[in-house]
């Protein structure tokens, strides 16, 4: 059992590192939410390692996170232009990372794994609506309002993403 739950971690931390990143927004975050993931899925493995361990530590994730966002409810402060100009110029690709960080922090939690399951998991809206345990229709509300909110706080994210063209 040790060595089974060993080789999947060993195989799949990086992607389940990239997904807790993208949730919490914080790499000492998401270590932690990663971490507590695999300790809890760690605790079932004999029933999860033979149907989809990944999906199971995902929702575990999911979940952890909007529970600690609950219990913090640390309100944060973004300022519009921030107060130090960095004097390095970097390229194109990092800046449009950290804007789409930024702006996914500045979503719920519930929109934040709404968006990240449907756009950088690429599940369908019914996976989404199992993963988080809700109905099909709350996902949709959750992603419109997302891209809502991300349209009104990020409007330079609509102007780097490519037109798609029509089929």
């Amino acid at each position: 059992m040790i060595e089974s739950f060993h080789e999947f971690v060993v195989q799949r931390s990086a992607a389940l590192s990239r997904t807790a990143y993208l949730l919490t927004g914080d790499h000492q975050h998401a270590e932690d939410l990663l971490q507590s993931a695999l300790a809890r899925s760690y605790r079932h493995w004999r029933r999860i390692r033979d149907g989809d361990p990944e999906a199971y530590v995902r929702r575990v994730m999911y979940h952890q996170q909007v529970s600690w966002w609950r219990r913090r409810r640390v309100t944060e402060r973004l300022e519009a232009e921030p107060t130090e100009r960095a004097r390095t110029d970097h390229s194109d690709g990092t800046a449009l990372r950290l804007s789409v960080a930024a702006a996914l922090r500045r979503l719920t939690p519930r929109q934040r794994a709404v968006v990240v399951l449907r756009y950088y998991e690429d599940l369908t809206e019914a996976q989404v609506a199992e993963v988080l345990g809700c109905s099909v229709g709350t996902v949709k509300r959750h992603g419109h309002d997302a891209v809502v909110r991300l349209r009104e706080i990020a409007p330079d994210l609509v102007e780097a993403v490519p037109e798609r063209s029509a089929r």
